[in-house]
């Protein structure tokens, strides 16, 4: 089963079409109505879903990430990318999306 994304609002929407236009489940934040929730909203947004997480932001999702593992909390994924171009992002993201399972993404 392919990863579903969800893009945390600091992503590029650019991003979002071009995984579409490859056939790709994708939400962006804004699309949800949750731009401005916080870092820990937004996981728990794409945790309800059975979604993974794209962001830029690696502090916060880190952070994020070792409290799900210390509290015995399952993640559907928490993808870190620096800001490049979207169209770069996207292709990094389409080689994971053809090679990863769902289910590899877990945590």
């Amino acid at each position: 089963m392919f990863i579903k994304i969800y893009l945390d609002e600091n992503i590029s929407f650019v991003v979002a079409e071009i995984l579409r236009s490859r056939g790709f489940a994708v939400v962006t934040a804004q699309e949800a109505g949750n731009k401005g929730l916080s870092d820990e909203k937004q996981l728990e947004f794409a945790l309800n879903r059975g979604m993974s997480i794209l962001t830029h932001d690696r502090v916060d999702f880190e952070e994020l990430a070792k409290q799900c593992f210390a509290n015995n909390k399952s993640h559907n994924g928490i993808i870190i990318v620096f800001p490049h171009p979207p169209q770069e992002i996207a292709q990094r993201m389409i080689v994971i999306l053809n090679k990863i399972t769902a289910d590899e993404m877990t945590n």
